[in-house]
């Protein structure tokens, strides 16, 4: 059955950053129009815009104008409400903000963590000293921006409120995406107590296609994570999706995807001239990376609130508003001449033998290879060497730490396949190695470098200055491994394990 046409929109319960920073995506990408098409063409993406989207009530007085053309500062907006309900029934999922200059080396993004204890600046002149997010449930989308406003201390010019269901339509009408999942993500609510009950998810390891809704349950998964692995595996969703998406297909099908994105968002934006000039500031920003600043807050003892220090919320609001590239981990899109200087130095410094907190384990990786070979016809390599903490997990009980299994291009054609997952023995930090006789999947277009080392010649995927993928290729299929999602393995632990890598049988 059809969903009612006259009911509003529902968010999602979790309704999470991706969803935000994919429909800021397709304005991004949609933005590279206004650029080259004619007058008539931006009127009538304007017009869907407005037509399409709803405005959220109150909040004009609140934001801070800004100059044309000038840097822009969004409040992005998850929630789990019914748009159109009363208060008090629903707290917001995702906070973030977004800063947009093209003037900066980098596009700012900063995630709120939703139980950081904040002042809430309430309607009689009171203030309340609660969890973030039930701003929202006092006040709406107005409280919130007040409150984050009074926390950050610094000017918030747009503020766009994000629906799950148009980041979930988005990725059908892209036609899917490939993702490189590091470990199986599993909840299910069958005969536990109300407590104990979270979305429920299926989603196993190993490099696959994830459609609407099995991708927006894994970027919202929150079950068993910490904030800062939730965010890291949301920011590589984003960059897995941006990568495998042309400019031009974007371009091809603009006018629905800008439709899908206008749909299930509401806005302060009312005007024409507002829509363009924030097109105008999109289309500028997107030739530079996407730096996400870190928001390091701790757990207050005997709660499960957060705060942070003063010096550390100036530190971020300074990265924020002065946004550079990343030396290191957490970024996508076009490096700059520092960091390829940055790797080329780190490429000459080389050790022999095994880096620090890497130890050999041949007959544990020879062991999970076995298991695989029984299943697939591929040769099968297995890594020789691994993290001294941690070893072979699957991060749920009585599920095989090695999954072989079928992969499927975009044609339809099947490939053997098959993922090893290791932790680090961290919360939430899992690597891994993939193998594939599918030859050209997407995760290996445009590598960063290459380096030839023991007889074999490695393709290498950067973000920033740190490895996040090391391939390389057979007559008979592609093997990699892969960091994990916040990027914790070094470059040489990376390196290590990759040579490591030993065929069976061999």
């Amino acid at each position: 059955m059809s969903p009612d046409p006259h009911k509003p929109p529902r968010p999602g319960h979790g309704i999470l950053k991706k969803a935000a920073l994919a429909g800021l995506l397709i304005v991004l990408l949609t933005a590279g129009t206004v650029a080259s098409a004619a007058l008539l063409e931006v009127d009538q993406l304007v017009d869907i815009v407005k037509a399409e989207s709803d405005t959220i009530p109150g909040v004009k007085n609140v934001l801070d104008d800004v100059d044309g053309g000038g840097p822009q500062t969004i409040l992005v907006i998850g929630s789990d409400r019914r748009w159109g309900a009363g208060k008090g029934d629903a707290r917001s999922d995702t906070l973030i903000l977004v800063r947009l200059d093209p003037n900066k080396a980098a596009t700012a993004v900063v995630s709120i963590p939703r139980d950081l204890r904040a002042e809430i600046p309430l309607e009689n002149g009171g203030i309340a000293s609660e969890k973030i997010n039930a701003a929202y449930s006092l006040g709406g989308p107005k409280l919130t921006l007040k409150t984050v406003r009074r926390l950050m201390d610094m000017p918030i010019n747009h503020i766009v409120e994000v629906n799950f269901s148009g980041f979930r339509r988005a990725v059908d009408r892209l036609n899917c995406v490939y993702v490189d999942v590091d470990r199986r993500y599993y909840h299910s609510n069958v005969g536990l107590p109300p407590s104990q009950q979270y979305a429920e998810i299926d989603i196993p390891p190993g490099y696959q296609r994830l459609c609407g809704q099995k991708s927006l349950d894994y970027v919202r998964y929150r079950h068993a994570d910490s904030d800062f692995v939730r965010a890291a595996r949301q920011q590589d969703f984003l960059r897995q999706a941006k990568g495998q998406f042309s400019l031009s297909s974007m371009l091809g099908d603009r006018k629905e995807l800008v439709k899908i994105f206008s749909r299930y968002t509401r806005t302060d934006l009312r005007s024409n001239d507002a829509i363009l000039r924030l097109l105008k500031l999109a289309f500028l920003s997107s030739k530079n990376p996407i730096r996400e600043v870190r928001f390091p807050a701790d757990q207050i003892a005997g709660s499960s609130d957060l705060r942070i220090t003063p010096q550390n919320l100036a530190q971020v609001r300074d990265q924020f508003q002065n946004a550079r590239e990343s030396g290191g981990t957490r970024q996508t899109g076009t490096e700059t001449r520092q960091t390829k200087t940055a790797r080329k130095v780190q490429r000459r410094t080389k050790e022999p033998g095994m880096p620090p907190g890497v130890v050999a384990a041949k007959a544990e990786g020879e062991s999970q290879a076995i298991r695989a070979s029984a299943k697939l016809a591929m040769p099968i390599y297995y890594p020789a060497a691994r993290l001294a903490g941690g070893g072979y997990s699957s991060a749920e009980r009585d599920y095989p730490a090695t999954r072989p299994y079928r992969l499927r291009d975009r044609a339809g054609k099947r490939f053997d396949a098959y993922r090893m997952v290791l932790a680090t023995g961290e919360t939430g930090q899992y690597y891994g190695v993939q193998g594939t006789t599918w030859k050209a999947p997407p995760v290996l277009d445009s590598p960063s470098d290459t380096m030839r080392l023991r007889g074999r010649t490695y393709e290498l995927f950067y973000d920033g200055t740190r490895l996040r993928l090391v391939a390389w290729r057979t007559p008979r299929g592609v093997y990699w491994v892969s960091n994990t999602l916040s990027r914790s393995l070094t470059n040489k632990q990376m390196l290590a394990i990759a040579r490591s890598l030993t065929r069976l049988g061999a």
